[in-house]
């Protein structure tokens, strides 16, 4: 399987799920019913969910039954409300700045649970993102709550598992099966606390029916296509530094629909975010490695086993 120099079709088709997802916040804000963010994260979720699954007809057996409900949980139902309340309870910049620490939560898991070593260019890569979001959407702190950061954190700790848990665990049927199992099970778990907590559904318009297959058909379905199938043929922490464009492609909506402030700060946030994309990529990786002599945390095992040989009597 092509897990350690994935191709740039690879690497661009993944990247098609963070630029969906950064059209999330517009459609959002200019399509979709107010303050009903349960509502819509079930919608976005259980229909697409069920579609497939109709579509696939096939459903899990054997382990496979709790392994669908725990990824279900970590990527879908407890990623999305958590991301909500992230967005509703602190300033939009900096929720979005502790989004963007998911490739380092992605690293320290993935090394632990599947013997993804980071490597140093890696990490400095996730760092080098991190302050380019930073630049791109922070404002005023005004209005940090401690539930908000709770909300922040904690969806970037289920889904920094939910996607080294992809990893670990090879589905036994296509990425289109296991992504309706992933769908369905996060969309049940969001139906009784979507009416529990909202109550009934909001009136739909033409608009926010328009918004609502929007979310559910691209930044959902499509979306995680691309984002799974990534995960399958690349490292855990390579494709997680592709989501940190994401907020680029938010911040690029944001000035051309919603008239947000753009200047010369941002334009750096952008570089620094595409150079530490494009830094922690393993092809472009290894050109830096040949150009300063870092060291390949992948070549160490080979290189050690070679000078025992070369050193035993």
């Amino acid at each position: 399987m092509e897990t350690n120099r994935p191709g740039l079709s690879t690497i661009l088709l993944t990247a098609v799920a963070p630029m969906a997802w950064g059209s999330t916040y517009i459609v959002t804000e200019k399509f979709l019913p107010p303050d009903r963010p349960l509502f819509a994260a079930l919608v976005r979720a259980l229909p697409i969910g069920l579609a497939l699954l109709a579509w696939r007809r096939q459903l899990p057996h054997g382990e496979w039954w709790w392994k669908s409900v725990l990824l279900g949980i970590c990527n879908i139902g407890a990623f999305f409300p958590l991301v909500f309340l992230s967005a509703y309870y602190l300033p939009g910049g900096l929720a979005a700045t502790v989004q963007a620490l998911l490739p380092l939560a992605v690293m320290a898991i993935a090394w632990p649970l599947i013997r993804e070593r980071p490597g140093v260019l890696r990490v400095l890569a996730a760092v080098v993102g991190l302050a380019g979001v930073g630049l791109l959407v922070m404002r005023s702190p005004d209005g940090v709550t401690a539930l908000g950061l709770a909300g922040a954190i904690g969806s970037v700790l289920v889904s920094a598992l939910g996607n080294v848990l992809i990893k670990r665990w090879p589905a036994p049927v296509d990425l289109l099966t296991l992504m309706s199992w992933q769908l369905v099970a996060g969309g049940v778990l969001l139906l009784p606390l979507a009416f529990l907590v909202e109550g009934a559904p909001p009136a739909i318009d033409l608009s926010a029916a328009a918004g609502y297959a929007w979310l559910g058909i691209i930044s959902t379905g499509l979306a995680y296509y691309c984002w799974f199938r990534g995960l399958t043929l690349m490292p855990a922490g390579g494709t997680a530094l592709i989501g940190l464009i994401n907020p680029l492609v938010g911040t690029v909506l944001g000035v051309a629909f919603a008239a947000e402030a753009f200047g010369l700060t941002q334009v750096f946030g952008m570089l620094l975010v595409l150079g530490g994309v494009l830094a922690g990529q393993p092809a472009v990786a290894a050109l830096l490695r040949r150009r300063v002599r870092l060291p390949d945390p992948e070549e160490e095992p080979r290189e050690a086993a070679v000078a025992a040989l070369v050193t035993r009597p």
